[in-house]
C-alpha cells in the first residue's frame, strides 16, 4: 500500500516563483497541492492555482487566509516577503504544519521570531534553495580558509528589476559563510557599494555590489583577489525551476523532522 501524498500549500502562488512551485508540486506524484495563498486584494483571488500557473485546472483556488490553508497542509512553501511570511508561519505553528521558507530580507527581530517557532515546529529557512548555490556556499568556505587574509574579497550579485531587497539574501549568506571561515564579524567588515574618495581598500573588508535590471533570475560571483592571481566562484540561474526543485527536496526531507531550524546544507549533507 503506497503512502498518502504529502499535502503541500504554496504561498505567493500567483507570483513568478509561486507559479514555478505550483507546477513543480503538481508534477511530483509524491506530493499533492492542497492550498495556495496570495496577497489580500489580489485580483487573482478565487482563481484556480493551476490555471494561473499555466498548467491547467488543479482544483485549488487562490485564497488570502493562511489559517485554513495551514490547517489543510503538511508543509507550506513560502517565497513571499517577511511580513506575510511571518503571518503564514504563525498559522503553520498553530496548525502543526511544517514550513519551507525561501523568503529573504528578514530583520534580526523577524529572524528571532522564526527561531522561536522552530522550537515547536520543523522548518527549513534558506536564502536560496538551489542545490548549486548551496554547493557554492561550501566551496566558498573552503576557498576562504585556504586563502585566508591574503586576498581581497568582493561579492557581486544581479537580479531582476522587481527584486525589493538588496543585497540579495544569497549574497548576504555568502558573506556570512566567508566571514565565519575567516573569523570576522560580517556586520563590522561589510562594505555595501563605494562612491567618492574612499581611500585604499582595507584588507579585512568584504565588499558587496548590487545590480538590478531586466529579467535576470539570479547571478552571484565571489572574487578572491590576491597578488598575481584571482579566484572566482560563480553561480548563474537561468530558470526558477532549480529553486522550485530545491524547495521540493526540502519538503520531502522536512517530513522526517518534528521540530528544529534547518537549511539546505543540512538537507544536502554538506555540514
Amino acid at each position: 500500500m503506497s503512502a498518502a501524498p504529502i499535502r503541500v500549500a504554496v504561498a505567493g502562488a500567483a507570483g513568478r516563483m509561486g507559479r514555478a512551485l505550483v507546477q513543480a508540486v503538481c508534477e511530483d506524484t509524491a506530493l499533492r497541492l492542497s492550498g495556495a495563498l496570495e496577497a489580500p486584494g489580489s485580483a487573482l483571488l478565487g482563481a484556480d492555482a493551476g490555471e494561473v500557473a499555466g498548467i491547467g485546472h488543479a482544483g485549488v483556488v487562490l485564497g488570502a487566509d493562511p489559517v485554513p490553508v495551514a490547517a489543510g497542509c503538511d508543509v507550506l512553501i513560502d517565497f513571499t516577503r517577511p511580513e506575510p511570511c511571518l503571518a503564514n508561519l504563525q498559522a503553520c505553528e498553530q496548525a502543526g504544519a511544517r514550513a519551507v521558507i525561501g523568503t529573504t530580507g528578514f530583520s534580526a527581530a523577524q529572524r528571532a521570531r522564526i527561531e522561536r517557532a522552530a522550537e515547536r515546529m520543523a522548518l527549513v529557512l534558506a536564502p536560496n534553495m538551489s542545490v548549486g548555490v548551496n554547493l557554492c556556499f561550501k566551496l566558498l568556505e573552503v576557498a576562504a580558509r585556504a586563502l585566508g587574509d591574503s586576498v581581497d574579497i568582493e561579492i557581486i550579485e544581479a537580479h531582476h528589476r522587481h527584486k525589493v531587497d538588496a543585497p540579495s539574501g544569497t549574497a548576504v549568506r555568502m558573506g556570512e559563510v566567508i566571514a565565519a571561515a575567516l573569523g570576522r564579524d560580517l556586520a563590522a567588515c561589510a562594505v555595501y557599494g563605494r562612491e567618492g574618495h574612499t581611500g585604499e581598500r582595507a584588507r579585512e573588508t568584504i565588499g558587496f555590489e548590487t545590480i538590478r535590471g531586466g529579467d535576470i533570475v539570479g547571478e552571484h560571483t565571489v572574487m578572491f583577489m590576491g597578488a598575481g592571481e584571482r579566484v572566482e566562484i560563480t553561480h548563474r540561474a537561468s530558470s526558477r525551476a532549480n529553486f522550485a526543485q530545491g524547495a521540493l527536496r526540502a519538503t520531502h526531507w522536512i517530513m522526517g523532522r518534528e521540530r528544529g531550524l534547518y537549511d539546505m546544507q543540512d538537507i544536502l549533507g554538506l555540514r
